[in-house]
């Protein structure tokens, strides 16, 4: 295993793996995602995690972007790649795709663009 060293890291992308993302092609997106990363030299910004469930399986495949706390849906391999050039590059969230942004007052906010639902309330709230 690799120590990095994250010092001028901008971005860290937490790419689900979990079974629900694996099953509609989390590992095709998370190799799409780093090579996209590689091809256009944001290895020194942009560090990437594949994680297990993120508890967003109806959004599958998730993905999420910090520090701007995006929490991405239906990612596929080719709109892995429209994220690293269209957000990671040139900080343009793709809207589309927006499950979950956070705000530094009210916290996660539902996106409106989202079709799928907000899921099981925590206990409470």
């Amino acid at each position: 295993m690799a120590t990095w060293n994250l010092t001028g890291t901008r971005h860290h992308v937490l790419i689900c793996n979990g079974g629900s993302c694996m099953r509609k092609g989390g590992e095709e997106v998370t190799s799409a995602i780093r090579e996209e990363i590689a091809r256009l030299e944001l290895d020194c910004d942009v560090h990437t995690t594949r994680t297990r469930c993120n508890g967003r399986c109806e959004d599958a495949c998730v993905v999420i972007v910090y520090p701007e706390g995006i929490w991405y849906k239906s990612i596929t391999p080719e709109r892995g790649k429209k994220l690293v050039q269209q957000h990671l590059m040139n900080g343009e969230p793709l809207e589309e795709a927006i499950t979950y942004q956070y705000e530094q007052e009210q916290g996660f906010i539902f996106s409106g663009n989202s079709t799928t639902s907000l899921g099981i309330q925590k206990l409470g709230k």
